[in-house]
């Protein structure tokens, strides 16, 4: 007489059997096996998520509102093919947060693909131009109401580019910027950069480039860009000359801004002029940990054709990645 207790014995006998026959085999082969490894790290997956309340001011009555400022969601990926050949790649979309029901509140960001090796990096799709990488971090309030964008030219994002970086040389590397023409009666557009040293000021104490951009969004810009760690501090500076493209009167500006880690804070304060507007910014980050920090900015904004507009903002940011 065959008893529960020996049908479920036998089944768990059965079990054990098939997962010692072919289950532990598989997983040792996946682990043992250096192309599953290699497909275990095709990329990874990152997000940030940037929020604010603020009180506005625009030049009539004062009201509050909730802002998704710089929050994104993204995958990139970097996978050698053979020996100094990888491809490369990123898919990217801004998330607003605080979207209102039934509107759209993803937009598109970086997204391309391409080749890097000995050569350099060549990239086809969405992109930064070369002059929008020349202000490297210098712009402290960068996505916020005093973005360098609220009285300069040259903050762009391009559809149907070409991207191309130089290898590192002494520290030093080129980029280039082709828009294409997208149509018989279109017209192309180029970006062009020298950079030296570090964006992020880390494998470097100096970050330093020179970039013009060619008939970009109806303007030619030129930037120059330096910026320098001090100890805890960082000191940045930018000079801009914009003029329209189709004539008009060329415009000239400048830009400083400083930061000062102190611990768990990080002290902000921004000025920047283009001929009689200006823009002053001025707050601090609280770091509470590596990927999140609650922060706080006033921004004043001052042009000659808008009313004065002043802005003051209490908000939180967490970011997260995940290598896939």
């Amino acid at each position: 007489m065959v008893t529960p207790l020996k049908t479920a014995a036998m089944g768990f006998t059965t079990g054990t059997s098939i997962m010692k026959k072919y289950l532990l085999p598989f997983l040792l082969c996946l682990v043992a096996n250096p192309v599953s490894a290699e497909l275990s790290q095709q990329g990874e997956f990152y997000a940030k998520l940037n929020v604010n309340g603020q009180l506005a001011d625009e030049g009539e009555d004062s009201f509050s509102e909730i802002r998704s400022n710089n929050s994104w969601i993204g995958v990139k990926g970097d996978i050698r093919l053979q020996e100094a050949l990888s491809v490369v790649y990123r898919l990217e979309w801004k998330v607003d947060i605080t979207g209102e029901k039934g509107v759209d509140n993803l937009t598109e960001r970086p997204q391309y693909v391409g080749l890097r090796g000995r050569f350099g990096e060549l990239t086809l799709g969405r992109n930064f131009t070369a002059l929008w990488m020349a202000q490297g971090k210098i712009d402290l309030y960068n996505h916020y109401e005093g973005d360098i964008a609220a009285i300069w030219k040259g903050e762009n994002r391009l559809s149907d580019v070409a991207t191309y970086t130089s290898p590192t040389w002494h520290g030093f590397h080129a980029v280039l910027t082709y828009q294409a023409e997208k149509s018989s009666a279109g017209d192309d557009a180029i970006s062009a950069g020298l950079f030296y040293g570090d964006a992020n000021l880390k494998s470097s104490a100096w970050f330093v480039a020179l970039a013009q951009d060619f008939d970009v969004a109806g303007f030619d810009v030129t930037r120059a860009s330096v910026q320098h760690k001090l100890g805890a501090g960082k000191l940045g500076i930018m000079l801009q000359r914009q003029d329209p493209s189709a004539g008009g009167d060329a415009r000239n500006g400048a830009l400083a801004s400083y930061s000062h880690r102190w611990g768990e804070w990080e002290w902000r304060a921004q000025l920047q002029s283009m001929e009689d507007d200006r823009t002053y910014n001025l707050g601090f980050d609280y770091h509470l940990g590596k990927q999140t920090k609650v922060y706080a900015w006033a921004a004043h904004i001052e042009q000659d054709d808008n009313p004065d507009r002043r802005y003051l903002a209490l908000g939180f940011e967490h970011k997260l990645s995940i290598d896939f």
